[in-house]
């Protein structure tokens, strides 16, 4: 008798190039026009594997603190990658960069770890107006691996990080932000 219901273990020739000490914790195959991709969507402890993504070189991991969204509607799994637009002393600045869905008829455990690591990966977030109603989201994240949180800021208009003016008040509103969060920024 099978007490575990959960998914068989994924076969060593269909995981991705694993780094030491990452563990394999939900997959799924997305539908497409092959029949079983050669590597599936794989959430580890460090992050979600994407087949290929159009790379030659084989599967792609983004880190958990490197999605922004996701969202899943019982059939498909959207996931919203932050890329880095600029770095400053104690944050980044990212944006958004083009989603991707995947089509799951078999999801397993797939999206709930992944919202749930996406989700974990998250110490700190709000909303912030600086003078000339230019708005951005303040956010800490936890990376794997990795003592303390890495700040990030994401305007909602692309390219107000450029005014001198509003990265100065950006950079005020990170260190208040992080002292509020009881921690500093690196």
């Amino acid at each position: 008798m099978r007490l575990w219901r959960g998914r068989s273990r994924l076969p060593a020739a269909r995981r991705p190039p694993l780094a030491a000490g990452e563990r394999v914790l939900a997959y799924a195959d997305p539908a497409g026009p092959e029949p079983v991709p050669v590597t599936p969507l794989v959430a580890t402890n460090l992050g979600l594997w994407r087949p290929g993504t159009g790379s030659p070189a084989g599967p792609v991991r983004l880190g958990w603190h490197e999605i922004h969204k996701v969202t899943w509607s019982g059939r498909e799994l959207v996931v919203v990658p932050a890329g880095q637009v600029a770095r400053h002393d104690g944050y980044a600045v990212v944006a958004d960069l083009p989603a991707a869905a995947y089509l799951l008829t078999d999801p397993g455990d797939l999206p709930y770890q992944v919202r749930a690591r996406v989700t974990r990966s998250v110490g700190y977030t709000q909303w912030y107006e600086l003078p000339g109603a230019v708005g951005l989201r303040v956010a800490s994240r936890r990376v794997p691996g990795v003592d303390g949180l890495w700040w990030t800021v994401r305007y909602d208009v692309a390219g107000a990080g450029q005014d001198p003016a509003v990265r100065a008040a950006t950079a005020a509103v990170v260190a208040a932000a992080a002292g509020a969060a009881g921690a500093g920024v690196r």
